[in-house]
C-alpha cells in the first residue's frame, strides 16, 4: 500500500472517521462569487465573521499558501430516531440532534490531531494543518469537490451512505494527493428540504438567508426574535433539523457507533417547565460540555419561552411572570411577549 491516499484513508477509517475524500486546495469561481453574494446582500445577519473572513474563506491558499491537497474527514452522527417525531411533542423542547451530547468539535479536532500525528510520522517533511468549523474554511463546497457527497439544496452535504448527518473536518497539507472525482449531485428535481423550512429560509437552491433560519435565530442570534418568526419556531430550542432529516436520502443513513454523538436521555425530552426555571449556574451545569452552553442563559430561556409560547402551556403562567422580572433585558422582554400568549389562550 504505497499510494499516499490509500494509507490515508485506511488510517482515518481505522480511527472513526466514516468518510474520507480528497481535492486539491483550491475552491471554484463558482464558490468564491456564491460566498460573495451571500456576504453582499448580508444574510449572514450578525455573523460578522462571514464576511471579515471572505478572502481566507474563499480560498485556501490565503489560509495557507503551502497547501496543496484538502483531506475532508466525515464522522456520521446519524441519530437513532426521526427528529420530526418530536416536533409534535410540545410538553418537551427540542434540541438538535447533533447536539445532545457532547460538543462534536472536540471530538472531530482531536481525531483530526490524531491523524496528522501518523501523517507526519510517515512523511517527515509535510506540513499540515488542521480545522474544524470554527475556521475560515469553505468547508461543504470544498467537501463536494470530493467523493464525501454533494451540497444539497439545503446548502448541506448529502452522502449517498450517511444522508446530511456528517460532520466535517479537513487536514490541510503540502502533499500533492490526487484529488477524487467529485460524487455527482443526487438532487434531481427533489425540493423537500427547501419546501419544509417553517420560516422559508431558502431563497433558491444552495442559497440560505441566515436571518431567518432557526438554527441561526435560537444560536447565533443574540437579541429578542423577530414575533412574526418566534411563532413558526414550535418548540425547537436549540437549532434545527428539519431539512436535514426530510431529505429523501436520509432512509439510507445510519445510526452513528460514536458514544460521544449518542444522546444523553435528559436531552431526548427535556420537559418546557423544567428548562424555564434554570438559573444561570443550572443551566451551565446541565449543558456541560454540551455545544448548548456557549448560547449562554439568557438566550436558551429566550428559545424556551418561545417554545412555552408556540405550545400555549398555560400551567407554566407562574414561572413566566417571574421571569418578566429577570434581570436580562432579552429574558424579561420575551417572557413579557410569551405572557401575552398565553392570556390569549
Amino acid at each position: 500500500m504505497d499510494n499516499p491516499k490509500d494509507i490515508i484513508r485506511t488510517l482515518a477509517l481505522e480511527m472513526g472517521f466514516d468518510a474520507v475524500g480528497f481535492c486539491a486546495a483550491e475552491t471554484s469561481d463558482q464558490a468564491k462569487a456564491d460566498l460573495a453574494e451571500f456576504n453582499r446582500q448580508g444574510l449572514y445577519g450578525t455573523m460578522d465573521w462571514m464576511h471579515t473572513t471572505e478572502d481566507r474563506r474563499a480560498d485556501p491558499k490565503v489560509l495557507w499558501d503551502g497547501a496543496k491537497s484538502i483531506i475532508v474527514l466525515g464522522m456520521n452522527y446519524g441519530p437513532d430516531y426521526d427528529p420530526m417525531d418530536r416536533l409534535t411533542q410540545t410538553d418537551t423542547g427540542v434540541i438538535s440532534c447533533y447536539a445532545q451530547n457532547k460538543d462534536y468539535h472536540d471530538t472531530v479536532k482531536k481525531r483530526l490531531k490524531r491523524l496528522a500525528r501518523e501523517m507526519m510520522a510517515r512523511w517527515p517533511e509535510d506540513e499540515l494543518k488542521v480545522f474544524v468549523d470554527t475556521a475560515p474554511v469553505l468547508e461543504k463546497p470544498i467537501a463536494a469537490q470530493t467523493s464525501v457527497g454533494w451540497q444539497g439544496k439545503h446548502t448541506c452535504i448529502v452522502s449517498r451512505v450517511f444522508g446530511s448527518w456528517l460532520f466535517l473536518g479537513e487536514v490541510y497539507t503540502t502533499l500533492a494527493l490526487e484529488p477524487d472525482a467529485p460524487e455527482k449531485n443526487h438532487c434531481g428535481s427533489c425540493s423537500s428540504c427547501l419546501d419544509i423550512c417553517p420560516t422559508d429560509a431558502f431563497l433558491k437552491d444552495g442559497q440560505i438567508d441566515a436571518r431567518k433560519c432557526i438554527s441561526y435565530l435560537t444560536i447565533e442570534h443574540d437579541g429578542l426574535i423577530d414575533p412574526d418568526l418566534a411563532v413558526k419556531m414550535g418548540n425547537r430550542i436549540y437549532g434545527c433539523d428539519d431539512c436535514l432529516a426530510i431529505c429523501p436520502w436520509t432512509k439510507f443513513s445510519k445510526v452513528t457507533t460514536e458514544e460521544t454523538f449518542k444522546p444523553r436521555p435528559e436531552f431526548r425530552e427535556p420537559d418546557l417547565g423544567m428548562l424555564v426555571a434554570f438559573d444561570d449556574e443550572t443551566f451551565r451545569e446541565f449543558f456541560r460540555a454540551s455545544p448548548v452552553k456557549r448560547i449562554k442563559r439568557h438566550r436558551f430561556i429566550r428559545n424556551v419561552l418561545i417554545a412555552i409560547a408556540n405550545a400555549k402551556r398555560v400551567d407554566l403562567k407562574d414561572k413566566v411572570e417571574v421571569l418578566t422580572k429577570d434581570d436580562h433585558e432579552v429574558i424579561a422582554k420575551t417572557a413579557s411577549w410569551c405572557l401575552t400568549h398565553l392570556d390569549e389562550v
